[in-house]
């Protein structure tokens, strides 16, 4: 399979964008912005900016939902590779996949264990049990955000890959688009009864039950289906400045949302971040120092993903409040070391079970 230089480009802006905003957060959590100075030009720009500044920062958790679309577009994109290439045996997908995912979240809770640099905002106790096993949705109050609040994610990534074979059957044999609206149909009625009908924890809705984020992660594998069938068409639309300017342009509507209906929110926001960073990568990507580092922390984003959260909390519950300069100035410091940090964390990993995985398929009966 041919991989996207592009793809790992607008991974590597989601989650430093992901990182970003936790780390904000943690530092100006209590701070508030000052008023508006219209007293000269020069002094009203300033405002606008760091009116604007404030704003943007606030939605960086839009990038999660930016990520279940790359999610489920990296995924489809692979299988349909194996599938054209012979055929898929899913048992051994499911093995692949697993042991792509499990050790190195196993790792980051031993990181998360032994570190000094991170916050432990929670005892460790038998709850640990269930977060290494990544089944965070039970009892989903006292384990979905336990110890490392990322970890949430981990949980819905293991139900959309249980329920992968079905939904790639149905991408398959009803076409993309088809799907996509069934898909949708389905997550935002899920939403609607756990909202309105049937009130549930928000914990659920967020990703505890990964039907309710359905929609996102459809919209990726009908994307990656598109672009398998029509990669030019695709690629001008989402690289060339037309994806850009949609999500721009809808960005504002998708947050009204907000204020009509919470049903449909999560899919507004990610499709539109998902556009708008999908684009700012298709012009980075003519940069090639840029796209070739930002294309290496998206590369190794689970690792960046898995570790970043406790450390930035702890940074910054030690900085604030900073003046804003300085505050952009560490977070790329900090983010340059925790995307090494993750980048040698995960490739160990993976290095290891491979070794390991090779032995075992090489080992005498």
């Amino acid at each position: 399979m041919k991989r996207l230089g592009w793809i790992d480009i607008s991974k590597g802006l989601a989650i430093l964008f992901v990182v970003y905003f936790h780390f904000f957060r943690t530092v100006f959590e209590h701070y508030q912005l000052p008023p508006n100075d219209w007293s000269g030009i020069g002094a009203g720009m300033m405002s606008i900016l760091r009116s604007a500044w404030w704003e943007i920062s606030g939605v960086g958790f839009h990038a999660v939902g930016a990520f279940i679309i790359l999610s489920g577009w990296t995924l489809m994109q692979s299988t349909m590779a194996r599938v054209e290439s012979g055929h898929v045996a899913w048992g051994k997908w499911y093995v692949a996949r697993f042991t792509r995912l499990y050790p190195m979240y196993w790792v980051a809770h031993i990181v998360y264990l032994v570190s000094p640099f991170v916050a432990k905002l929670e005892p460790v106790d038998d709850r640990i049990i269930l977060s290494l096993l990544g089944l965070r949705f039970i009892n989903i109050e006292m384990n979905f955000m336990y110890l490392n609040a990322a970890w949430w994610y981990f949980a819905m990534l293991i139900q959309f890959y249980l329920m992968f074979p079905l939904l790639f059957w149905a991408a398959r044999k009803f076409g993309a688009w088809i799907f996509l609206i069934a898909a949708c149909g389905l997550g935002f009625f899920v939403r609607y009864l756990m909202l309105g009908v049937w009130p549930q924890n928000g914990l659920w809705l967020l990703g505890g039950f990964a039907v309710c984020r359905l929609p996102e992660f459809a919209l990726g594998m009908a994307l990656g289906f598109w672009h398998a069938r029509s990669s030019a068409r695709a690629e001008w639309f989402l690289l060339r400045g037309p994806g850009l300017i949609t999500g721009l342009i809808l960005y504002p509507a998708a947050l009204w949302l907000y204020d009509l209906s919470y049903v449909f929110v999560d899919f507004a926001t990610g499709t539109c971040c998902f556009l708008v960073i999908v684009g700012i990568a298709g012009l980075i990507s003519r940069a090639a120092t840029m796209a070739k580092i930002l294309g290496f922390v998206g590369i190794y984003s689970y690792g960046l993903y898995l570790i970043h959260q406790p450390y930035v909390i702890w940074l910054g519950l030690r900085i604030r409040p900073q003046p804003i300069v300085t505050f952009l100035f560490v977070f790329l410091i900090t983010v340059a070391i925790l995307s090494a940090w993750g980048s040698v964390l995960e490739r160990t990993t993976n290095a290891v079970v491979n070794k390991l995985l090779a032995r075992k398929r090489t080992a005498p009966a």
